[in-house]
């Protein structure tokens, strides 16, 4: 008997430690492709329920016709749904396009026409 409570204490202080360790948000990581004919010039993405589109992820870069990229959300948030706004050229027939998408199951985007 004492072999079976020594081995209930030991999972109860298993559990109250793993508990106790905060957890940590894992970067998300995706593959973009602009599956598109024009130049994708903006991309934006924040949680599903944020009102404020945060910064562009592109930054300075574009993504041209066809091309691929390796996007990285690193917010430190534990959330898996990001709506997602896509900009292109001015000289592009296309509009501004958004999307939701549950980034933890997704391993690859292509935005098309």
């Amino acid at each position: 008997m004492k072999s079976k409570v020594s081995g209930l204490i030991a999972l109860a202080a298993a559990v109250i430690a793993a508990s106790a360790v905060p957890s940590h948000a894992e970067d998300l990581k995706f593959q973009l492709t602009n599956g598109t004919g024009s130049i994708l010039t903006r991309f934006y993405s924040s949680p599903t329920g944020v009102n404020s589109w945060e910064e562009d992820v592109f930054g300075e870069n574009v993504l041209n016709p066809g091309e691929t990229v390796n996007i990285t959300i690193a917010d430190g948030r534990t959330v898996c749904k990001y709506d997602m706004r896509f900009e292109f050229d001015e000289n592009s027939d296309l509009d501004t396009t958004e999307d939701t998408q549950d980034l933890c199951e997704l391993g690859s985007y292509t935005i098309h026409e």
